[in-house]
């Protein structure tokens, strides 16, 4: 039945008895987030790293928003000495590639904290080169930065939270990473970044099995075009080549993360969700 429909309906796309409008639908305003759900993140301890400006910076916005008690980890101080005034939420400079420096930064969140519900693992470094250019300590310095921060925060949560004194609540908790559509699509000299985004989608679904016992579920999030400068600096046809028609903005990734974060989303589990506007599902031909 509903392959001879979608038939049908495909005749009459072709037969110009229906048309496919160029014009995104009109759509309601989404209503202010109410006080009830404000109160599920209220109180939740959430650790994001790389989280002074960008993508990073609006997902702290987002949890601020809802009243979580919000640690953003990042080396660059004046930013996130800013948005921490601005948002409420704790600056703690570290470079998170450090790994003594970073370990002693989580154990001092434990401390305070008592425990941690959330690691949104969001720091990354770019590095594109010409593969001619590239080198072993390069892909070592990609790996040490986007990677095993990963791991050591969830072996460090895991081993705070053997302790039978850690300050735990019945939320069990989430770790949320940050990959890339660019762990399953490529351009020339991405190696080192590319190679990265994709460790981070497996170590998802290993680290979600090795935390089950804890209640913490672990999921990664793909994002696509993700544009964190002047909207204007985008024209039409960057927009047209999404079949969502327009390029993401930071604002749709920290959503996301509230939804996997959200108490409702505890049966979501080792999932890779791309958010980029259907754009790597889009079939291309070049003339």
């Amino acid at each position: 039945m509903a392959d001879n429909y979608l038939e049908r309906r495909m005749e009459d796309l072709r037969s110009g008895k229906i048309q496919l409008s160029n014009q995104p639908r009109h759509r309601a305003k989404p209503a202010n987030p109410s006080s009830a759900s404000k109160s599920k993140m209220s109180g939740i301890r959430v650790v994001i790293t790389g989280g002074a400006n960008g993508i990073g910076a609006e997902i702290v916005r987002e949890f601020r928003k809802h009243n979580a008690i919000v640690d953003i980890l990042d080396t660059d101080c004046k930013a996130g000495a800013l948005l921490a005034q601005s948002t409420g939420a704790c600056f703690r400079p570290v470079d998170i590639s450090d790994t003594e420096a970073f370990e002693i930064c989580i154990q001092n969140i434990l401390k305070q904290r008592g425990d941690i519900d959330i690691i949104v693992n969001n720091a990354a470094i770019v590095d594109f080169l010409p593969l001619e250019q590239n080198s072993a300590s390069r892909m070592i310095k990609s790996l040490s930065t986007n990677v095993i921060p990963i791991l050591e925060g969830a072996r460090l949560l895991a081993i705070h939270r053997d302790n039978k004194e850690a300050n735990t609540n019945n939320y069990g908790g989430r770790i949320i990473n940050i990959a890339s559509t660019r762990a399953f699509m490529s351009e020339e000299g991405t190696e080192n970044y590319t190679a990265s985004k994709g460790a981070i989608v497996s170590l998802t679904h290993a680290l979600m099995m090795s935390l089950s016992k804890y209640g913490i579920t672990v999921n990664c999030i793909s994002p696509g075009w993700i544009h964190t400068g002047d909207p204007t600096e985008l024209s039409p046809s960057n927009h047209l080549e999404h079949p969502s028609r327009r390029v993401g903005s930071p604002a749709d990734i920290a959503k996301l993360c509230l939804f996997i974060a959200s108490p409702e989303s505890a049966f979501l589990n080792g999932e890779n969700i791309s958010i980029d506007g259907g754009h790597t599902h889009k079939m291309t031909y070049l003339s």
